[in-house]
C-alpha cells in the first residue's frame, strides 16, 4: 500500500514539473512574439556600399587626335603600378602605335610626292616663262625690223610701200598678242604654283601632327600626384591590355586627395527618398573603427544597371566632410543616408503589419483578454519599423506573427470605429444605436 502511495505522489510531482515547465514555455512563447507601440525619435535611413574616390582629379589623357586619322581604339601595352607618385613629365604608359604607325608612314610617302610635285611644277612654270619671254623678245625685234624696212621703202613703188605696211602691222599684232599670251601664262603659273603649294603645305602640316600624336603614345603625367587607373565601361580598371577609346582617352586619373567622396548607388524604389543636402553617415571596411560624415551634392536623374544585375540603380555622390589623410580611392564604403526625422512618433515593427487585398493594413492588438484585428493607417518606414499614424496608442500590446484561428476574423475599420462614436456622441438616449455595418471577410 505504501508503495502504491509513493508510485502516485511520484506521478503527481511529475505531472505538476512538466505543467510548470510546459506552462513557463508557453508565457515565454507569447513574450517573444508580442511587441509594444513605441514613442520616440524616428529616422529613414537607406543604406548603401560604395567606394571612395576624389572629388576632383586631374585626367591623364592619349592621343586625341587619333580619331581625325579614324582610328578608334588603342591598346595599353605598358603602365606604370596604380598608387604610384609621380611627379609632372614622368612616364605612366605607352601606347600600342603599329595601327598608327602605319598611316604615319602612308603620310611620309605623301608628303615626298607633294614634294617632287611642288619642285616639278615651279621648273616647269620657269621654263614657260623663260620660252614666253624669249618669244616676246624676237617678236619685238621682227617688229622693229618690219619698222626700218617700211622707212627705208618710202622711194619704192606704192604696191611695195602697202606690202611693208602690212608685214608692220602683222609684226606688231604678233608681238601684242604675244604679250598678252605672256600675262596669261604668268597668272596660270602663279595658280598652279599657289595650287601645289597649298598642296604641299597641308601634308606638311597633316604630317606635322602626326609626329606630334606619335611622340603622345608614350603618355606622361601632366602634373604630380598619385596615379589611379580610370575605370571602363564594365566597372573594372583601365590596365596593360586594355583598350581606351578615343571618345574618352582617359589612361588614369591624378586625384586630390584633400576632397574625398563616397559614390554609391541607390535602388529606384529608395531613390525618390534621396535629396541632396542629407546627412550621411559614412563607415569604412578598411578602417572599422573610423566614422565619417558626409552630405548627398548629387542624385543622378537616369538610372542604370550595374554589372551583374537586373535592379536598376541611381547613382549617389556623398562628400565626406573634412580632410582624412588615411582615406585612399577605391576604399569600399558604407553608407547610411539619413532621407528624414521625426522627433516624435509612434512605431511598431515591420513584422507587426498585415494586409487584405493590398487595400487594408492591420496588426492583432492585444485587449485585455481579447484579440482584435485592428485596421491602421502607416506612415514613414524604415528597415525595421514603421510609423501609426492612427489606430494604436502609444504601449499598445500586438503580436508579431498572427494569432492561431484568427486568419478569418474581421478586420476592425478604423472609419466604423469613428462613425461608432459619433453616434453615441449626436443621438439622444432614447434611441437605440443602430448596429454598426462591418466588412465581410475574406471567407464570405
Amino acid at each position: 500500500m505504501k508503495k502504491k502511495l509513493l508510485i502516485g505522489g511520484g506521478a503527481l510531482v511529475l505531472l505538476l514539473v512538466v505543467f510548470f515547465i510546459v506552462r513557463g514555455n508557453k508565457s515565454n512563447e507569447v513574450a517573444d512574439v508580442m511587441a509594444s507601440v513605441k514613442r520616440g525619435p524616428f529616422k529613414v535611413e537607406i543604406e548603401t556600399t560604395g567606394e571612395l574616390e576624389a572629388k576632383n582629379s586631374v585626367k591623364i589623357l592619349g592621343p586625341s587626335q587619333l580619331r581625325d586619322f579614324r582610328i578608334w581604339n588603342v591598346t595599353i601595352q605598358s603602365i606604370v603600378d596604380e598608387g604610384t607618385v609621380v611627379k609632372k613629365g614622368d612616364w605612366i604608359a605607352t601606347l600600342d602605335r603599329s595601327e598608327f604607325q602605319n598611316r604615319f608612314n602612308e603620310k611620309q610617302i605623301e608628303l615626298e610626292k607633294a614634294n617632287s610635285k611642288y619642285v616639278q611644277t615651279q621648273l616647269d612654270t620657269t621654263l614657260t616663262m623663260r620660252q614666253s619671254r624669249d618669244e616676246l623678245v624676237n617678236l619685238k625685234y621682227a617688229k622693229e625690223e618690219k619698222k626700218i624696212i617700211l622707212e627705208q621703202s618710202k622711194y619704192e613703188p606704192p604696191a611695195t610701200i602697202k606690202q611693208h605696211e602690212i608685214d608692220l602691222e602683222k609684226a606688231v599684232r604678233a608681238y601684242e598678242q604675244a604679250l598678252e599670251n605672256n600675262k596669261i601664262k604668268k597668272k596660270q603659273n602663279i595658280e598652279k604654283m599657289r595650287e601645289v603649294s597649298a598642296e604641299l603645305r597641308k601634308v606638311q602640316n597633316e604630317f606635322g601632327s602626326m609626329t606630334k600624336v606619335m611622340e603622345s603614345f608614350n603618355v606622361t603625367a601632366p602634373e604630380e600626384g598619385m596615379v589611379i587607373y580610370e575605370k571602363g565601361w564594365d566597372g573594372k580598371p583601365i590596365k596593360a591590355g586594355s583598350q581606351i577609346n578615343m571618345w574618352e582617352p582617359t589612361v588614369a586619373t591624378l586625384p586630390d586627395l584633400t576632397k574625398m567622396m563616397s559614390k554609391t548607388y541607390v535602388n529606384e524604389v529608395d531613390v525618390r527618398k534621396v535629396k541632396a543636402g542629407q546627412d550621411v553617415q559614412v563607415g569604412l571596411d578598411a578602417y572599422p573603427d573610423k566614422k565619417l560624415t558626409g552630405k548627398v551634392i548629387r542624385v543622378a536623374n537616369v538610372g542604370e544597371q550595374r554589372p551583374n544585375s537586373d535592379a536598376k540603380v541611381f547613382e549617389v555622390a556623398v562628400e565626406i566632410d573634412g580632410t582624412d589623410p588615411s582615406l585612399r580611392p577605391s576604399m569600399t564604403t558604407s553608407n547610411r543616408i539619413v532621407a528624414s526625422v521625426v522627433d516624435s512618433a509612434m512605431f511598431i515593427p515591420l513584422e507587426c503589419l498585415h494586409s487584405q487585398a493590398d487595400t487594408i493594413t492591420y496588426v492583432f492588438r492585444k485587449d485585455g483578454i481579447n484579440t482584435i484585428k485592428q485596421e491602421v493607417i502607416i506612415g514613414l518606414t524604415n528597415s525595421n519599423d514603421v510609423v501609426i499614424l492612427a489606430g494604436l496608442k502609444e504601449d499598445d500590446r500586438i503580436y508579431l506573427s498572427v494569432p492561431p484561428g484568427m486568419e478569418e476574423d474581421e478586420i476592425a475599420l478604423l472609419k466604423e470605429m469613428n462613425g461608432k462614436r459619433k453616434k453615441k456622441e449626436d443621438k439622444p438616449e432614447e434611441k437605440k444605436e443602430q448596429p454598426i455595418k462591418t466588412l465581410p471577410t475574406a471567407s464570405n
